[in-house]
């Protein structure tokens, strides 16, 4: 019988890389596990576990070169998937290139103060839309007052520390500019100078404690051990939420256009944690460590080791609500009209729009759920040979998991 124990110390031979499928089976499939998962939660890690397995299918193609058969297994696609993060980053990369325009892009972070995790937790859905609502009008009003128009910002949420906390921030790539009010001219940003921080920080801090209170006085914050049933106790956690700093930051423009998209890219497509981090996994003891950076420390590089109920509670805290957008654009980017005040910005700016790289395709992930590939872009793994034809769909088996 096989050593329970997945890349961990003493192992003599070589393994293969730990994933975090492996890491979720083993922690729902534990001996007198019992989880109580909500059906979203349940969907998403049969998603995981299922990814490029017999379970979601295959396609079956022969190479012209050598004649034999192989297996291209089929992904989940699933936005908590890191399997498939690299393929939907690249695809979501191709269609942002035409909306670049030839300026500076700042990177903005604004960041809810860690007191107010609990209560975050409790209403995802709400408070993640109030913390988009808060950021993205300050973002805003700071632009019409500096640049006296209308700039440009794509804003991607991120919900985690590198211990897999709770750490609720949002990475803006912003315009260094705008586009003035009458459209008849472009108001461009100094080189390093974008806004006042301190000053962001405060009235990003007042927009959304403004609205946390509306939503305490609409009643729709259900109380909680976070977030106490008398008023002013509520009062209390408000005004300890405002005698904090928030935490904002603005990092010098980004060195071209390219970049800009490179960046946002990684960011966007981020899963809570990707699979490189995850180091040994003991099923025996129920456990698994997972490398982090200390950034209290110097950001030394440290090791985690967790209970993996524990592990699978703070992933789960990740998940992100039913169909709920993560990245949303705003100002000259927003999906209303973006078309035509880019084009507006161009002329004013006396440029053409980008044209798309004339490299091949990369190759996609491991397949998909919705037909064979158009192009067959894979090699052969027998010959290396790149003429496939595709012979068949193998269907996909059960699901492993039970979400009652």
């Amino acid at each position: 019988m096989g050593s329970p124990l997945t890349g961990g110390p003493g192992t003599e031979a070589p393994r293969a890389r730990l994933t975090l499928a492996e890491v979720l089976s083993a922690a729902l499939s534990g001996d007198g596990a019992t989880h109580r998962l909500p059906a979203h939660h349940w969907k998403v890690l049969n998603a995981i576990l299922a990814c490029r397995t017999p379970r979601l299918g295959a396609h079956v193609y022969r190479c012209l070169d050598c004649g034999r058969e192989h297996f291209v297994p089929h992904s989940c696609r699933n936005r908590h998937c890191p399997q498939c993060q690299k393929a939907l980053a690249d695809e979501w990369l191709a269609a942002q290139m035409k909306r670049l325009l030839p300026i500076p892009y700042f990177h903005v972070v604004l960041t809810l103060p860690h007191a107010l995790n609990p209560l975050i937790e409790r209403h995802q859905r709400r408070l993640y839309n109030l913390l988009f609502g808060a950021a993205s009008q300050t973002l805003l009003a700071f632009g019409e007052e500096r640049f006296h128009g209308q700039i440009g910002l794509s804003c991607v949420l991120h919900t985690w520390s590198q211990t897999l906390g709770g750490h609720y921030h949002l990475h803006c790539i912003v315009t260094g500019g705008g586009l003035s009010r009458d459209g008849q001219h472009w108001c461009a940003a100094k080189a390093n100078y974008l806004f006042k921080v301190t000053n962001l920080s405060r009235v990003f801090r007042g927009k959304f404690l403004a609205g946390l209170e509306r939503l305490w006085q609409k009643g729709v914050l259900e109380p909680s051990d976070a977030l106490p049933a008398n008023p002013p106790d509520f009062q209390t956690l408000l005004t300890q939420a405002r005698r904090q700093a928030w935490v904002v930051y603005i990092k010098r423009p980004f060195a071209g256009p390219e970049q800009v998209l490179r960046y946002l890219a990684h960011y966007t497509h981020r899963v809570a944690i990707s699979q490189g981090r995850l180091l040994w996994l003991d099923r025996s003891a129920g456990q698994l460590a997972f490398a982090y950076k200390d950034y209290a420390d110097g950001s030394r590089p440290k090791t985690l080791r967790l209970a993996l109920s524990e592990f699978t509670r703070r992933f789960r805290l990740h998940i992100l609500p039913e169909r709920f957008v993560k990245i949303r654009h705003y100002g000259l980017l927003a999906n209303r009209d973006r078309d035509a005040h880019l084009a507006l910005a161009r002329a004013r700016l006396a440029c053409a729009a980008p044209t798309p790289p004339r490299d091949e395709p990369p190759e996609p992930a491991a397949g998909t759920t919705e037909g064979p590939a158009k192009e067959p872009w894979r090699k052969c793994p027998h010959c290396g040979g790149t003429r496939l034809e595709w012979v068949r769909i193998e269907p996909r088996t059960p699901a492993l998991l039970d979400s009652s």
